[in-house]
C-alpha cells in the first residue's frame, strides 16, 4: 500500500475545528497536485462520507469536479431536494442530478427476497452512474468517500471493500479519496469546517438500499411512500422533543401486511408503522431508546393521521442481539 495513503502511527485525532481546518488546507494543496487541471467525478448520494468528499473538492479544484446525484426513489423526504440546495445552490457545483426512481421501482417490482434486492438496487444505481459517466468528456479520475474504516475492515478480511470496484471494465479512473484516513467522527468535524449543514454532517447512518430495507417484502409505491411520511414525521418530533443528536438511530418500518382498524366511523384495513430507536458504539450490540408515554402518544396521533395507509403504531423494544438494526 502507498504509505502516503496510510494513517500515520503518530497522527493525533481531528477533534476541533482548527485541527480540521489544518487537515482541510493540507488536502486541498495534495488534491490540486494529483488532479492538476483534469476532471474529477463523483458520486453523490447526500451522505457524510460523498458529500465531505464533495466540498473538499469544490475547494479545491471548484468545478473540475462534476458529481452525480442519483434518486433512486429510496431516499428520505427532502433529501434529494437538500443535495441540490447545498451544492448546486450553495456551492456552486458541477451537480448532474438523475430522477431514477421508476426505473428502479420497476425493476424491485414484486421482489421479496431481502439480498435480492439489495442486488437490484446496488446494480442498478452501477448501471446509472456509469452510464451518466460515458456522457462526459474528459473524465480521469474518480472520488470515492472511503475512510479509515473501511480499509481496516477490508483488510482484515471483515468485508469487501465498498467503494472499489462495480464499475464496468471500459472506465478506469485513478482513485481519488481525501477522508481515506479519517475516522467517521473526523469526517463529520472536517464536513462542519466546510461549512457543510449540521443535519447534513450529523445525518443518522442510513443503508445503501435506503427505504428499500424498511419496506420488507415486495416495494409498493404507496407503502414507500407510508415510510417516508412516517419517517419524516418522527425525524421532526425527535428534533423538537431534543433527541436529535442523542439517541444514535431512529426510524420507521412498514410491513407487508394489513390489520383492520376504524376511522372517521368507517372500517380500515391498513398497514401498521414500527417505532425503531436505537444507541450504540460498535453497532455489534445495540440497545433500545425508551421514549416517554407523552411523545409516543403524539407518534401515534400524528402518524394515523397524517399518513395514508396506516392505522397502527407499534413500537420495537428489542436490541441487538436477538435482532439486528434494520429489518431486512
Amino acid at each position: 500500500m502507498n504509505p502516503i495513503l496510510v494513517r500515520p502511527a503518530d497522527m493525533v485525532r481531528i477533534t476541533t475545528p482548527a485541527l480540521a481546518e489544518k487537515y482541510i488546507e493540507s488536502q486541498i494543496s495534495v488534491l490540486r497536485e494529483q488532479i492538476g487541471d483534469k476532471k474529477v467525478l463523483l458520486a453523490l448520494s447526500g451522505g457524510v462520507d460523498s458529500s465531505v468528499v464533495a466540498a473538499l473538492l469544490i475547494k479545491a479544484v471548484g468545478r473540475q469536479l462534476v458529481c452525480v446525484h442519483v434518486n433512486h426513489g429510496l431516499l428520505r423526504k427532502g433529501e434529494p431536494e437538500q443535495v441540490i440546495k447545498v451544492f448546486r445552490d450553495e456551492m456552486n457545483a458541477d451537480l448532474i442530478y438523475v430522477d431514477a426512481t421508476d426505473r428502479f421501482l420497476d425493476k424491485l417490482a414484486g421482489v421479496t427476497d431481502p439480498e435480492q434486492k439489495r442486488k437490484i438496487i446496488g446494480g442498478e444505481f452501477i448501471e446509472v452512474f456509469a452510464e451518466e459517466a460515458r456522457k462526459l468528456d474528459g473524465i480521469e479520475f474518480l472520488a470515492q468517500g472511503t475512510i479509515w474504516p473501511d480499509i481496516l475492515e477490508s483488510e482484515a478480511g471483515i468485508k469487501a471493500h465498498h467503494n472499489t470496484g462495480g464499475l464496468p471494465e471500459d472506465m478506469k479512473f485513478e482513485l481519488v479519496e481525501p477522508v481515506r484516513i479519517l475516522f467517521k467522527d473526523e469526517v463529520r468535524i472536517v464536513g462542519k469546517a466546510l461549512g457543510l449543514p449540521d443535519n447534513m454532517v450529523f445525518r443518522q447512518p442510513f443503508p445503501g438500499p435506503g427505504l428499500g430495507v424498511r419496506c420488507p417484502g415486495a416495494i409498493t409505491r404507496d407503502r414507500l411512500e407510508a415510510v417516508r411520511e412516517s419517517d419524516a414525521i418522527l425525524r421532526e418530533e425527535f428534533e423538537k422533543n431534543g433527541l436529535e443528536g442523542k439517541v444514535w438511530q431512529y426510524f420507521t418500518v412498514v410491513p407487508d401486511f394489513k390489520s383492520t382498524g376504524i376511522k372517521n366511523g368507517k372500517r380500515t384495513f391498513d398497514w401498521p408503522c414500527i417505532i425503531r430507536a436505537i444507541n450504540t458504539t460498535d453497532v455489534m450490540e445495540v440497545t433500545v431508546e425508551h421514549l416517554s408515554d407523552a411523545l409516543i402518544d403524539h407518534l401515534v396521533k400524528r402518524i394515523t393521521t397524517e399518513v395514508p395507509g396506516i392505522n397502527r403504531v407499534l413500537f420495537d423494544y428489542t436490541p441487538k442481539p436477538p435482532a439486528t438494526v434494520e429489518y431486512e
